[in-house]
């Protein structure tokens, strides 16, 4: 019985010092200039430093798109009907594991990409893409497509709000 009276003593304690901490500095906040000064320049600080770090991650998405781009133009497609459908098949199966998976939503909208360059009416399987494909790695298809200026399509990609605006109508 001892050692528990001791433990919810020192309990005790600390949730006081932890109370008496917060009251001391929702004081110091409300009263003192300098203190609420500084704290919003931490905060400013510290959503510049997000907003820097979102936008050097969004560059360098951008450009791991372009050169999984460049890579798939590099790549030969099959020209055979059969060697097309195969290819297209194998791609969609490759794509839709890595949505499920989401472990590499670039690698799964270049399978999906990849799929739209041998498919004979890439307007239908933009339709489809809207419909089953989640939303971000649409965005990134959007981006690959934009990319490409050897396909030419009227296609929607994200149903009209997203940030693909130029990349199709409905």
């Amino acid at each position: 019985m001892r050692a528990t009276a001791v433990a919810a003593a020192s309990a005790g304690t600390v949730l006081a010092g932890l109370l008496a901490y917060a009251i001391y500095f929702d004081h110091k906040r409300q009263s003192d200039p300098q203190f609420r000064r500084s704290l919003k320049r931490d905060n400013r600080r510290l959503a510049r430093e997000v907003r820097e770090e979102s936008v050097a991650e969004g560059a360098k998405q951008m450009e791991a798109i372009k050169r999984a781009v460049a890579d798939a133009k590099a790549e030969e497609f099959p020209t055979d009907l059969e060697e097309k459908e195969g290819y297209f098949m194998s791609h969609i199966a490759q794509g839709e594991a890595l949505c499920a998976s989401s472990t590499d939503q670039i690698e799964a909208a270049l399978c999906f990409y990849k799929a739209l360059k041998v498919y004979p009416q890439p307007k239908d399987l933009i339709s489809i893409y809207d419909k089953t494909v989640p939303k971000e790695i649409l965005e990134i298809l959007a981006e690959m497509v934009a990319m490409d200026p050897s396909l030419k399509l009227d296609g929607s990609f994200t149903g009209g709000d997203s940030g693909s605006e130029g990349h199709g109508v409905e």
